[in-house]
């Protein structure tokens, strides 16, 4: 039988914690006014429309609020990095190259990973979590999350090169193209443009404008989805708001 929704859920655990006190401990507002969101029927848990009085798993339950994900698992960590040119996309480095893990010192205390890579040549906005789901949607192609760079080409850039780039170019292991492309500055024989592309194959960025002429000696990725690097200074991190994780639930379609 269809479970009423004026019935008390009774499928979750002994100890599971008021609806809205889980709500307020994610940041969401204060008890009463999460209580007041869950009574305007706003909430909704593993599907359904939450009530006054439900009780939840805060490690396991599916909570949205206005239709946005609310990360409500205190063991869940998702931080944004500006990796410095010269370090390596791993946590740790068997050669003893300086590595992700060196500008977190025991700020963190779980175990993080990096979402996709740069090169060590490059910078810029990284993601780091322990949430194994979300990574591999914002890593896997068929979730088109959208990742923008800011590059230091040699010049003078041709007033075509957005459409060529936006049309196709051909490289040894396939066609690639970017989804938008823009000069920001002339810099003399140098420029600096802008593209974003949801691609993710290895060094795709330096191949593509090397592919037309324009080799880049500086890259700096600027935005993974909806999640931007802003004023954020080399070798920081910072933790995402919680806004920012139900923007990236949200770019992979949950």
């Amino acid at each position: 039988m269809p479970r009423d929704d004026r019935t008390p859920r009774t499928d979750v655990p002994e100890d599971a914690e008021r609806l809205q006190k889980v709500l307020a401990a994610a940041g969401v507002g204060s008890r009463r006014a999460c209580e007041d969101l869950i009574f305007r029927r706003r909430v909704t848990v593993n599907g359904r429309v939450a009530q006054l009085g439900d009780k939840v798993d805060p490690t396991t339950a599916v909570i949205f609020v206005d239709g946005e994900r609310v990360v409500t698992d205190a063991r869940l960590v998702y931080l944004a990095m500006n990796k410095p040119r010269g370090v390596v996309s791993t946590m740790a480095d068997e050669k003893g190259r300086t590595a992700l893990a060196d500008f977190l010192g025991n700020r963190v205390e779980q175990r993080v990973y990096h979402v996709g890579r740069l090169d060590a040549d490059s910078e810029g906005l990284l993601l780091l979590t322990n949430d194994g789901t979300l990574a591999h949607r914002l890593m896997h192609p068929s979730y088109g999350v959208p990742k923008t760079y800011l590059c230091e080409v040699s010049g003078p850039i041709p007033r075509n090169l957005g459409k060529r780039l936006m049309a196709g170019v051909e490289l040894e292991d396939g066609p690639a193209k970017v989804d938008s492309f823009r000069v920001v500055d002339t810099l003399g024989r140098s420029a600096q443009v802008e593209l974003t592309l949801h691609e993710g194959r290895k060094h795709i960025v330096r191949r593509i404008l090397g592919e037309v002429g324009h080799p880049v000696s500086r890259l700096i990725r600027t935005s993974i989805g909806p999640i931007r690097l802003g004023d954020l200074r080399a070798g920081r991190t910072r933790r995402l708001t919680n806004a920012e994780v139900a923007a990236l639930f949200k770019a992979v379609g949950d």
